[in-house]
């Protein structure tokens, strides 16, 4: 089992994914540096973001944004957009 230093939770010895999320550059960078169990909470996060702002995610625009969090959350400072649902139904994306 190939074990990585996940970015995200520093376990020096984190599962790495599979494969890589993504077909492209940040896909490997994820692959590399994220875990298989923190890529799994940011997937629970995404859909809360999909949910919570309507998100079609085949539209460019909520793509940019999606991939944007990925990189702020998981590459990133860790801050992520943080979802009221209280307020569900009535956000503007």
């Amino acid at each position: 089992m190939e074990t990585i230093t996940c970015r995200r939770c520093k376990r020096e010895d984190a599962q790495v994914q599979e494969r890589a999320p993504f077909r492209n550059e940040l896909g490997e960078r994820l692959r590399e540096a994220i875990c298989s169990d923190c890529w799994k909470d940011w997937l629970k996060h995404q859909t809360s973001l999909i949910n919570h702002y309507g998100l079609d995610p085949r539209d460019a625009e909520a793509r940019e944004f999606l991939y944007s969090q990925v990189e702020k959350v998981l590459l990133g400072d860790g801050e992520a957009e943080q979802v009221d649902t209280s307020k569900q139904g009535e956000i503007e994306w």
